[in-house]
Formats: C-alpha cells, sequence, structure tokens
C-alpha cells in the first residue's frame, strides 16, 4: 500500500514543532508491514526579500527527510487575510503539477489528507483529478474555527462528504463532522496516541535539578502563546491560589512562544505574581518529558481542542492533569484517578489545582491509562481504515 500523506502542517527546517502529532501517526504507520509513505507538505509562496515573519517560508527547503519519511515542500499561493475562501483551490491548483511528478514514480493508492480547510478540501480536489481514493482526518481546530464562516462551512460539508473516509481524532469531533450533516458509519474515531519510550517518568527531584527549578511546587502548562489557549485564566488561577498560605510557593511555568508572550507577562505583573511565573519559552520536543517530570500538575484551560496530546504526555510521564472540559479531553480524562475537570474560570481552576497539589495521585494508575493510547495502536487502526478504502475502490 502506497500512502501520499498531504498536509501543510508538518515539521520542516523552519518549523520543527508543528504537526508533531501528525509526523507521529505517520512515522509509525510507515514501520507496518507492506506500507510505503511519502509526504507532501506544501508551504506558502513568499519571496526571498527579508521582509516580515512570514518570510520564513521562504527558507523552507524544498525537500528534506523527517525520521525516515521522505517530506517535500511545494509552495502555493496563498493571500494572507484575504480571500480565505479560495485557498483549497489555490493549493489544489498550485501543488498538481507537483503531485503529478510524484506518482511517475511513487503510484500511490491512496491520498491522506490532515485538517479539513484547506488541505483536506485541495486533497479531495486532487483525489478527482487524480483518480485517488482520500481520507480527510479532522483535527480539532479545522473544524471547530472554520465551521462559524458561512462559505467555509459549506466547503467543510463538501470536503466530508466527498471524502472516502472521515477520520477524527475525538468523539466530540465526530459529533462536530455528524452535525454538518456527514453520516456518522462514514467516521471512524481513531484518537492520537503517545510515545511510552519518549514521555516516561523519572525522579521528580531529578528532573527539577536538571531543568534548574527550585524545590517549588509546579503546575506546567505547554502550547503556543495564543488566547485560544487561556494562558491568561491560568495566571489568573495561579494568583487566587498565590493567596491562599498553603500554596504561596507554587509555581507556574508556561512553555511555549507565541504573540500573547508581552501580555502574559504583563498580566502577572499587574496581578503581583511575577514571582510565581515563568515563561520559559519554546522547548523541543524530545526536551518536554523532564518538563512534565518536574512538574506536580499539569493544567490544560484552551478554548477549543481535538485530541490535546499535551494531556496524555503528562499523564505518560505520570503527572496528573486539571483540565477544562474542552474537545476530546473529557475523552482522555475519563477516570478521576487521572485527572481533574473543571470549569474555564479562574477560581474554578485554582480549586481544581488546589485539589490536584493536595491529593496523593498513584502514578501507576496514570501510566497505565496513558499507555492505552500507543501511536502503534492508532497506527492499526489506521491501516484498516485505509485498507477498507482501497477494498471498496477496487
Amino acid at each position: 500500500m502506497n500512502v501520499l500523506v498531504f498536509t501543510g502542517l508538518f515539521p520542516n527546517n523552519v518549523f520543527p514543532h508543528q504537526g508533531i502529532f501528525i509526523k507521529e501517526r505517520m512515522r509509525v504507520f510507515s514501520q507496518l508491514d507492506g506500507v510505503s509513505v511519502k509526504v507532501v507538505a506544501p508551504v506558502p509562496y513568499y519571496p526571498p526579500v527579508g521582509l516580515g515573519h512570514r518570510a520564513k517560508y521562504s527558507q523552507v527547503v524544498k525537500k528534506e527527510v523527517i525520521e525516515g519519511l521522505g517530506v517535500t515542500h511545494p509552495r502555493y499561493l496563498m493571500t494572507p487575510r484575504i480571500g480565505m475562501t479560495f485557498y483549497g483551490l489555490f493549493l489544489a491548483l498550485s501543488v498538481l503539477p507537483h503531485l503529478r511528478r510524484i506518482q511517475r514514480t511513487f503510484d500511490f493508492d491512496l491520498i491522506d489528507s490532515h485538517f479539513v480547510y484547506p488541505d483536506g478540501f485541495a486533497a479531495v480536489l486532487l483525489g478527482k483529478w487524480l483518480r485517488r481514493p482520500v481520507v480527510v482526518s479532522v483535527r480539532g481546530s479545522d473544524l471547530n474555527w472554520y465551521k462559524d464562516f458561512v462559505i467555509i462551512r459549506h466547503l467543510l460539508r463538501y470536503t466530508l462528504e466527498q471524502a472516502d473516509r472521515v477520520i477524527t481524532v475525538s468523539a466530540a469531533l465526530k459529533e462536530a463532522a455528524a452535525s454538518l450533516g456527514i453520516a456518522r458509519d462514514k467516521i471512524t474515531v481513531i484518537p492520537n496516541g503517545v510515545d511510552a519510550n519518549r514521555f516516561s517518568p523519572m525522579s521528580k527531584t531529578h528532573a527539577k535539578a536538571d531543568l534548574g527549578l527550585s524545590s517549588r511546587r509546579i503546575v506546567l502548562s505547554v502550547g503556543h502563546l495564543t488566547p485560544v489557549k487561556g494562558f491568561d485564566l491560568l495566571i489568573q488561577a495561579v494568583a487566587t491560589l498565590a493567596q491562599d498560605r498553603r500554596f504561596n510557593d507554587v509555581l507556574l511555568v508556561i512553555v511555549g512562544e507565541g504573540p500573547s508572550r508581552t501580555a502574559l507577562e504583563d498580566l502577572a505583573s499587574r496581578l503581583g505574581v511575577a514571582g510565581h511565573v515563568r515563561l520559559v519559552g519554546e522547548i523541543a520536543h524530545e526536551r518536554l518529558a523532564s518538563w512534565y517530570n518536574a512538574a506536580d500538575v499539569f493544567c490544560l484551560a484552551s478554548v477549543r481542542e481535538g485530541w490535546p496530546n499535551v494531556v496524555l504526555e503528562s499523564l505518560a510521564c505520570g503527572t496528573p492533569v486539571v483540565a477544562v472540559p474542552a474537545g476530546g479531553i473529557p475523552e482522555i480524562l475519563s477516570s478521576e484517578k487521572v485527572g481533574i475537570i473543571v470549569g474555564r474560570h479562574p477560581k474554578e481552576m485554582a480549586d481544581g489545582l488546589a485539589m490536584a497539589l493536595e491529593r496523593t495521585w498513584n502514578r501507576d494508575a496514570l501510566l497505565a491509562h496513558a499507555r492505552q493510547h500507543s501511536w502503534e495502536s492508532t497506527a492499526e487502526a489506521v491501516s484498516t481504515v485505509f485498507r477498507g478504502v482501497l477494498k471498496r475502490a477496487a
């Protein structure tokens, strides 16, 4: 089975941390018997003039190998902030010649696309033009955010209707897809996995020492610093928590980078908790295990989520989780033995963190729960879907 992975969200030499969950799924899938995989990860065209943050796109190489996967990065036309309804068409037309060239030496049987729009929409068009079946994976923000745009909502529905099969990473997303009129029996739920070799327990004392952290109790959160991630609410929650003498040693550590950094630093200062908040910037994915192990509790306060891997990664390191019920989070934290679900409000989050910090957690239960979700089981489930699609196509 030859599979062409098609997604604009995949690691590259300039943005090594984007789309890691897609890379992990398809890396493990590519190791299955009888499977060959090539990845096409388009990037927007930008002239190499060195002006603006989008100039980084011009520095993405045209071709590279990432953990054994051959990846190409063709360019496509994108008009920033305008013409969003045409992004999918522009993407399909721009990369069609590239896919035809690939097809000459790698006669792929199926297109595996990630994110409904614009990637999935473009993949459906390409599948029609190249006469290949298409599987579209729904990841979260692609459906949860874009469905509020009237015209794009119709494009989402078209994409999911025309795809040969739809995969969602959570049951919540399956319901979101079904709400667009997509038949439920066309949708398969396949959650993301976790690499238990990379994310595993270690001594908390040693982890803190290695990272130069003090013996203070650590509340950890990881993500891109944007409003949707709710780090402002988390800082407010820690400000409430720190007023209690039982928790005046708590330190909130936020791993990630993004446009909200200055605003978050200003908020911590304004609330008088700058000494309780530390923004450490972006950390390489392979180094995150030490931060999870150093933490006493992990917290996630996002507005929207699909199946947040950070929750599974924390549990796989033996660290409990406090999170809001966004997307697939309640499906991951399906037992009070592994985490606490709270309302998306600073006071409720503070109460949940206090409860988590005072509770004695069964680390073995956390590890066992996380290890139910392996990338190997995810890859096998994906293979079953692909083979079913190819059987029907034949």
